[in-house]
This record gives C-alpha cells, structure tokens and sequence, in this order.
C-alpha cells in the first residue's frame, strides 16, 4: 500500500506542475496575442488581454485544486490537513470565481442574456 501511496503522490505533483505549466502558457499566449496583434486590422485591447490572461489563469487553478485534493487524500488525512486543503480550496474557489467575474462579466449562476 505505501507503493501505491507513492505513486499517488507523485500524480498529484505532476498535475500540480501541469496546472503551473498551464498558467506560465496561458499568460505567454495571452500576452503573445496582444503584442503581435496587427493594429491597422484589429486594435489592441487591454480588456481582451484581461481576459485572456484570465482564462489562462482560471484553468490553471482549477487544476492546481485537483493536484491538492489528490495530495490531500492520499496523505494522512489529520485535521490539520485536511483544514489545510479546505482553506487552499476556498482561496483557489474564491480567486476562480473572482476570475470568472472578471471574464464573463456576471457570475457562472447567471443566465445569459439572450441575445447572445
């Protein structure tokens, strides 16, 4: 059972370097898109880059959320870490939602407007 322990742990560190990975290459995309946009035909805009720079960052919590859980419970599960993950996953819950405030322009439970 520790080999598999061992395993396991090593997965959530790799999904934690994915979901880093992810972040460093959203940001270099979004910033890569708005420095070479062309500006006789579209013009740069620094609230596309928020929003791309959020997208990049949204989806690198919410995997950096998966590698905690994984590493959470694979571990020894004392109070102490398992406070320790819901105060990690409320920070990252907080921050995604603040970031999907911020793309969307309205929170995930409301509905779209229709003429979208």
């Amino acid at each position: 059972m520790e080999e598999i322990k061992i395993y396991i742990e090593y997965v959530a560190k790799g999904i934690e370097i994915a979901g880093i990975i992810t972040i460093i290459i959203g940001v270099v995309i979004a910033m890569g898109k708005f420095i070479f946009t062309l500006q006789g035909t579209v013009p740069r805009s620094y609230k596309i880059l928020r929003q791309e720079l959020g997208k990049g960052i949204l989806l690198g919590l919410e995997i950096l959320v998966a590698g905690d859980i994984i590493g959470t419970v694979v571990t020894e599960p004392t109070m102490d870490r398992v406070l320790s993950l819901a105060i990690i996953v409320l920070i990252r819950t907080f921050l995604s939602l603040s970031l999907e405030v911020e793309i969307e322009g309205k929170f995930p439970w409301q509905k779209k407007d229709i003429e979208e």
